[in-house]
């Protein structure tokens, strides 16, 4: 999707009835993204990186050989 995202604009169907909710929160950063397999929240809070609510571990670099 090459669509710009911008913080705190949400575009929602006219005749949805479930009330707005607000996007922003203090302290906590939050994108959408959009893939073909469907949408995914990611969220950082206080520097820790969350995906659809759940925690997301660091890559760990590989050993270097010979140490």
């Amino acid at each position: 999707m090459n669509a710009p995202l911008f913080k705190e604009v949400l575009l929602r169907r006219t005749d949805d009835r479930q009330p707005l909710l607000p996007l922003a929160t203090d302290g906590v950063a939050r994108w959408v993204w959009e893939s073909r397999y469907g949408s995914m929240l990611i969220e950082v809070v206080e520097g820790r990186v969350y995906v659809n609510g759940l925690p997301v571990e660091p890559h760990a670099p590989p050993a270097k050989a010979g140490s």
